[in-house]
């Protein structure tokens, strides 16, 4: 049971935060509009659980990524990006498949992307995963492993070693019809998900997709009523809406510059989870991940030079 006013305890181990999922090239258009014809991309070090695993080592904790790449230059660039940031690659499979890819049209409102996918959804689940996973507190994952085998395969046992070895589980619920196989209900998927994990932070279109048109606190009830233990809806410029089921509460956006949004969740997530490891109870622990979010809103790419999250919470007044 979360109370927003405390901090979550957890045991002493090697690694703090484990992202299990995609690693991508996201290919974001020089110019902004969705409907523009842009000429030219600019090549950026992305996906979901990659981001949030560079973020929180910026900020002042320890992480680890496993994800698969392909055997091709893309493939390789990532992991020198990975390397290049200070982060280990150990995790990291290579595949006999592309490297998958995100084309992005820049947008100063929710993006919307055409994916290519290959090698992401061929993780699999071996024994330095596991180990990765059993020394780590948190994992996090989002919707991309679960929507094809053999990576679902892999995150449903990730899900379950973690329950056994006390690994606190965040998931963000970022659910689009696109990155599933033509034909399945990844809905009902995605919702059977929901009950298994501890902390899961829709947005406003994720929730839509997911249940259909609602009022904030609506869709906040259905995610508690499927079993959610802490939601997290964030409304864009309206901020976030947070609750446990006996306690909820709004909060304000930071950001006063938006020159980009990829990525800006997963700056939120970086944040929220350097707070919680360091101490910081939920409360804080929401206005520093808004803060991290409003930081890197100011910069275009998903990955950008975040300080130490003492720094983001002097800049805040927090």
């Amino acid at each position: 049971m979360f109370k927003l006013g405390e901090t979550i305890p957890f045991e002493d181990k090697a690694n703090d935060v484990l992202t299990v999922g995609e690693l991508l090239v996201d290919m974001i258009s020089n110019e902004y509009g969705e409907d523009t014809v842009s000429d030219g991309y600019t090549r950026y070090f992305g996906g979901s659980p990659s981001n949030i695993a560079i973020n929180a080592g910026k900020l002042g904790i320890r992480s680890h990524v496993a994800s698969a790449v392909g055997r091709d230059s893309l493939g390789n660039y990532l992991i020198n990006r990975l390397q290049s940031a200070g982060m280990a690659t150990s995790g990291i499979q290579q595949v006999d498949d592309s490297t998958s890819m995100v084309v992005i049209t820049k947008s100063q409102a929710t993006p919307v992307p055409i994916f290519y996918r290959a090698a992401d959804y061929r993780l699999e689940y071996n024994e330095a995963l596991e180990q990765a996973l059993i020394h780590s507190r948190i994992v996090h994952f989002s919707c991309w492993p679960i929507s094809r085998t053999p990576s679902r395969r892999a995150v449903e046992r990730v899900i379950q070693t973690a329950r056994k070895h006390k690994v606190l589980i965040g998931f963000d619920p970022n659910y689009h019809p696109s990155i599933w196989q033509k034909g399945e209900d990844g809905v009902a998927y995605v919702k059977s998900i929901i009950p298994k994990v501890d902390i899961i932070k829709p947005s406003e279109d994720d929730a839509e997709r997911l249940f259909g048109p609602g009022t904030p606190e609506e869709q906040i009830a259905r995610f508690l009523a499927l079993g959610a233990k802490l939601v997290i809806l964030t409304l864009g410029k309206d901020g976030a809406l947070v609750s446990t089921g006996n306690e909820t509460m709004s909060f304000a956006t930071k950001a006063t510059q938006i020159e980009d949004t990829t990525g800006a969740g997963d700056a939120f997530w970086s944040g929220f989870y350097t707070a919680i490891i360091k101490g910081y109870t939920l409360t804080e622990a929401l206005e520093l991940g808004s803060a991290v979010s409003a930081y890197k809103l100011k910069f275009t790419g998903a990955v950008v030079d975040l300080p130490a999250l003492a720094v983001i919470k002097q800049q805040f007044n927090l």
